[in-house]
């Protein structure tokens, strides 16, 4: 549906003739650009993860004056590689098209590598119109947002975080050995 919405660039031949005869003009629509009508069509990474968990970090991000709503999210793996990537957006199709963009391209990048994606980018490789480039600033908002909510989190869980253990037991009867783990509990 979205394909026939973007790139028809009038009414149809048998609408036409009658709409000029009434007065009315028809109404011609954009044209977008195919990448973004592809990650429209088939966004990349659409989902959630759980935002409690210490290596998942969330950037929930909007723009009052168009209504469109973005959050993405990204999973860090132990040394320091975004290896997971999803993202739910309300909005245009240059909205979704964005963030599904963002999604693979900060896939498999270090923090910092994501951090320094620019809307620019986005806007060149999805051709936005430039009506359509606060779409394009919402994604750079949205990834460095999440960045913030990952380093905010392991800060803080780092910063009042005692050391854990293990007991291990051994039964006097049995010989069994029973290993129990203790994580780090807050300070």
């Amino acid at each position: 549906m979205f394909r026939s919405a973007l790139t028809k660039t009038g009414l149809s031949s048998a609408i036409a003739p009658k709409a000029a005869r009434v007065g009315i003009a028809p109404v011609l629509a954009r044209g977008y650009h195919e990448n973004v009508i592809s990650h429209y069509e088939s966004p990349r990474n659409v989902g959630s993860l759980p935002k409690h968990d210490a290596d998942v970090g969330t950037g929930l991000v909007g723009a009052p004056a168009c209504g469109d709503v973005m959050k993405l999210q990204i999973r860090v793996d132990e040394s320091g590689i975004i290896s997971d990537v999803k993202f739910k957006t309300f909005g245009c199709g240059s909205a979704i098209a964005s963030s599904s963009y963002m999604t693979e391209r900060v896939k498999g990048l270090t923090l910092e590598e994501a951090g320094k994606i620019k809307n620019t980018e986005i806007a060149k490789e999805l051709c936005l119109p430039p009506v359509k480039l606060h779409c394009s600033m919402l994604a750079e908002d949205a990834i460095r947002s999440a960045i913030r909510d990952y380093r905010s989190k392991r800060s803080k869980l780092t910063d009042g975080q005692k050391s854990g253990f293990i007991d291990v037991t051994q039964s006097v009867i049995s010989g069994e050995t029973v290993a129990t783990a203790h994580p780090g509990m807050p300070a």
